[in-house]
């Protein structure tokens, strides 16, 4: 059986998509509290201008890469965080079979190296896997609601499959695995085009775009802040005792996104106003976290109310929606050819 690595004075942390918005708070909390990080981004939806700042900390190295191609390190690694997917539709659905490659066979290169390494391995799983929930709040114990051909499940079923390979190799005891299934996050560094809800209403509010929601806007969400997530990762990657099972990370304060978008409209100074169009399909009707598991195992529960978090988010694209495109170095797409792997040969 694996065991966890606990020399804080020596710990070196991976963290795939660490140049992501997640991933970049991630590194953050990592470098802050003393460890060494190495951060893998292929830059496919993750920005220099997020790691920017931590260039020259003697603590920090950056991997340009791609975890569909990456085998090894050259040094030891005591922890690895998997953050290195497209969370957005919009994202992950641009380039479908790279995100099911990437939640697969990188997921599957990681779990590799962790294994070498002897290395606590925390998957960044989803809320997606419950697709369009019949049960409501969803415990992690509910096996899903998803359309396994349908546009999104490039992404479900891909994370779906690399929690089935986190836990074969955990059962195997050949990976020490923790798997965090995260609710809507959000917060500062979110791109602009990130495509979720909270990016879509603030920066066209800001902008003085209409505010776009799809369906009726009565359906749900639970939003967490973003540094509420990244203790709750941490906690589980720390925990002593493996909880054998996947653990939901989210804010179990649930709105609907019309009570959303009347937030945003009384907290941004805008002339916006609300548009409807129509719910893409598979879009899931409700969203709220049991996290019931998170409080008894890691003593984890979000702090951050949504209008605080929403606040600070809003002034934070405030500013980056007046900076230069070369000051935030936006990511763009490599064409399907550039990152698609082959599914024959």
């Amino acid at each position: 059986m694996v065991t966890m690595n606990k020399n804080r004075s020596k710990r070196t942390v991976l963290v795939a998509g660490g140049a992501g918005f997640v991933g970049s708070h991630l590194t953050d909390a990592l470098l802050a509290r003393g460890d060494r990080v190495i951060c893998v981004d292929s830059f496919l939806t993750g920005s220099h201008a997020n790691i920017r700042p931590l260039r020259n900390h003697p603590g920090f190295r950056l991997i340009e890469a791609d975890i569909c191609g990456l085998h090894q390190i050259d040094e030891p690694i005591h922890q690895i965080y998997n953050l290195a997917c497209a969370a957005s539709p919009p994202q992950y659905q641009a380039d479908p079979v790279h995100t099911m490659m990437t939640c697969v066979q990188g997921t599957g290169n990681l779990l590799a190296l962790a294994e070498r390494h002897q290395a606590s391995f925390v998957q960044a799983s989803t809320s997606e896997v419950y697709g369009d929930p019949v049960e409501h709040p969803q415990r992690e114990d509910y096996r899903g609601n998803v359309n396994c051909t349908g546009p999104r499940a490039c992404y479900d079923e891909g994370k779906r499959a690399a929690e089935a390979l986190c836990f074969d190799l955990l059962r195997a005891g050949r990976v020490d695995v923790r798997v965090a299934r995260i609710f809507n996050t959000y917060g500062p560094r979110m791109l602009p085009s990130d495509g979720r809800i909270i990016s879509n209403l603030l920066v066209q509010a800001i902008t003085g775009e209409p505010l776009t929601i799809y369906g009726s806007g009565e359906q749900t969400r639970s939003f967490c802040f973003v540094s509420d997530l990244v203790r709750g990762l941490i906690a589980l990657m720390d925990v002593p005792e493996n909880p054998q099972a996947p653990v939901n990370l989210g804010n179990p304060g649930e709105f609907t996104i019309n009570q959303l978008a009347s937030m945003v409209l009384a907290m941004v100074p805008t002339r916006s106003e609300i548009v409807y169009r129509p719910l893409p399909q598979d879009d899931p009707q409700r969203r709220r976290p049991d996290i019931s598991k998170a409080s008894e195992l890691l003593g984890w529960e979000p702090r951050t109310p949504l209008s605080e978090g929403l606040q600070q988010t809003a002034d934070w694209f405030a500013t980056a929606l007046t900076t230069t495109t070369e000051d935030i170095d936006m990511p763009t797409r490599p064409t399907p050819a550039a990152v698609a792997l082959p599914l024959g040969a």
